[in-house]
């Protein structure tokens, strides 16, 4: 039975986002990082005293992974680096672009794997082609190509219990599962197809107990569904576009966007482009993997 929770969302950073993405809970300093892609942020939130910092990105960072050496490894607009924030200030180590051959492409979402390397997708910026692809940044800093044909990418999310990962193709409103043993990406399969009314999928994560978790653009709320794609929960959001969630123990956060919403929206939903925080009463989520650089990437 689907249990509808909506009290426990609350607003606790309402920053605004125009593309609000990459949530990443960071147990070095117990805050979490995440995103404004377009609006070439980056903002740290403290849960113990509410303080939100907003740091200047260099250009479109739209995902985040903990970097076992120090620092985030991420994805851009062009390609893989390596970040730090360093007295106040963005620093990046740029490491290489495997798409440059594609400018009209950028880096979407992504996330570290259990087996250390960093899984991140390509799309069109201008959400007209087909030309997204998954390409994964292996410990050594190499880049390969996992799959292409994708619309809008995003996940990964990963089951390493039962070798699975999940990735989404949000225009075409669907999650594929595949079985992956981190460098490897076995046959795709529906996992799951929305549809009209539905909302669009959007960033996932999976729980503890191997519950895939998924933020819906235009559907106002997360939802859980278990490892056979049946619905448990779902939780409304006071937004209209959820993008993308992580888990720190038994709170899940929430990333939404606010670009392209009309007057009436806006007015309507004035924490749209916020981070919300849910106290869940269900599994926790896993930590987060590390990145396994051993700082001997070259950088470009």
């Amino acid at each position: 039975m689907t249990r509808i929770v909506t009290a426990s969302a609350r607003c606790v950073a309402p920053v605004a986002a125009m593309l609000g993405e990459g949530p990443i809970w960071d147990p070095r300093i117990g805050k979490l990082l995440f995103l404004d892609i377009k609006g070439e942020k980056l903002f740290r939130y403290a849960p113990d005293d509410g303080v939100v910092e907003a740091f200047d990105a260099p250009g479109m960072v739209s995902a985040l992974g903990l970097a076992r050496s120090g620092g985030y490894v991420c994805a851009m607009q062009d390609g893989f680096a390596l970040l730090n924030i360093d007295d106040g200030q963005i620093k990046i180590r740029r490491l290489t672009d495997p798409e440059r051959k594609t400018p009209g492409n950028r880096f979407n979402d992504g996330k570290v794997d259990p087996a250390g390397g960093f899984w991140a997708g390509t799309m069109d910026n201008g959400e007209k082609s087909v030309s997204g692809a998954w390409w994964r940044l292996s410990p050594e800093g190499v880049a390969k190509q996992l799959a292409d044909g994708y619309k809008v990418t995003n996940g990964p999310a990963f089951d390493p219990v039962r070798g699975r990962v999940y990735l989404t193709d949000s225009a075409r409103q669907s999650v594929y599962v595949a079985q992956s043993d981190g460098d490897k990406l076995g046959d795709r399969q529906v996992f799951l197809q929305f549809n009209a009314g539905d909302g669009y999928p959007d960033g996932m994560e999976a729980d503890a107990e191997g519950c895939l978790w998924i933020a819906f653009w235009d559907g106002f709320a997360v939802r859980r569904f278990s490892p056979d794609g049946a619905l448990l929960e779902e939780i409304a959001i006071p937004a209209p576009r959820p993008t993308s969630l992580a888990f720190a123990g038994r709170r899940l956060f929430v990333t939404s966007a606010c670009a392209s919403l009309d007057e009436q929206a806006l007015s309507d939903y004035p924490d749209a482009g916020g981070l919300f925080e849910i106290a869940l009463a269900s599994s926790p989520g896993r930590p987060e993997p590390w990145y396994f650089d051993d700082a001997k990437h070259v950088a470009i």
